[in-house]
């Protein structure tokens, strides 16, 4: 079974190769964050609603269940990978099937985004590593994704969501699954 699940993550791996995002600038400077555990964001705050609707989305992904998180605060509210599907790699995880977490007090999250689009994403000002990760303790992938100000970065954001999601081993339908915005196939 580990064997399978292995080699399932290598394909997500390659197909993830293959698929390259264009991650958009993000306007303005980056929000103000803690520098150590607990990682919070500060300032720059989106509406709930932003937040909210760009949760509903990740939640209604096909192989997404909600759950406790492994390692944050009880209020946060979990995505995982439903444990009928084939696992992607190791660090597409935070811990057991949790891909990431919503933070409902500052609307921002924590995340195992694929590697690449990792850095694309702290490049591009939509995230940053995590400070465990930056210590060295946590894979480098592990990253605060910033909170949602508007409907655009909602979408933005989603993309990214959806990123970490194939990563995990998730698939979108076939008939359903639309490019996602700024994506070279």
């Amino acid at each position: 079974m580990i064997k399978r699940e292995r080699e399932e993550g290598q394909k997500q791996e390659a197909l993830l190769s293959e698929r390259t995002m264009a991650v958009p600038q993000r306007l303005g400077p980056r929000p103000r964050t803690t520098p150590r555990t607990p990682h919070l964001q500060q300032d720059q705050h989106g509406a709930p609603e932003m937040s909210a609707m760009l949760a509903e989305r990740v939640f209604a992904l096909p192989d997404i269940e909600e759950g406790q998180s492994t390692i944050s605060d009880p209020r946060s509210r979990a995505f995982w990978l439903k444990r009928s599907v084939p696992a992607g790699p190791p660090n597409a995880f935070l811990g057991r099937r949790e891909i990431g977490h919503f933070h409902p007090w500052d609307g921002s999250m924590h995340v195992m985004l694929p590697p690449d689009v990792a850095r694309q994403a702290v490049a591009s000002g939509w995230a940053e590593v995590h400070p465990v990760a930056a210590a060295g303790m946590a894979p480098e992938n592990l990253v605060m994704v910033y909170s949602p100000r508007d409907e655009q970065e909602v979408n933005v954001l989603f993309a990214l969501l959806q990123a970490a999601y194939r990563y995990a081993g998730g698939r979108l339908p076939e008939h359903t699954e639309k490019p996602i915005p700024g994506e070279k196939k």
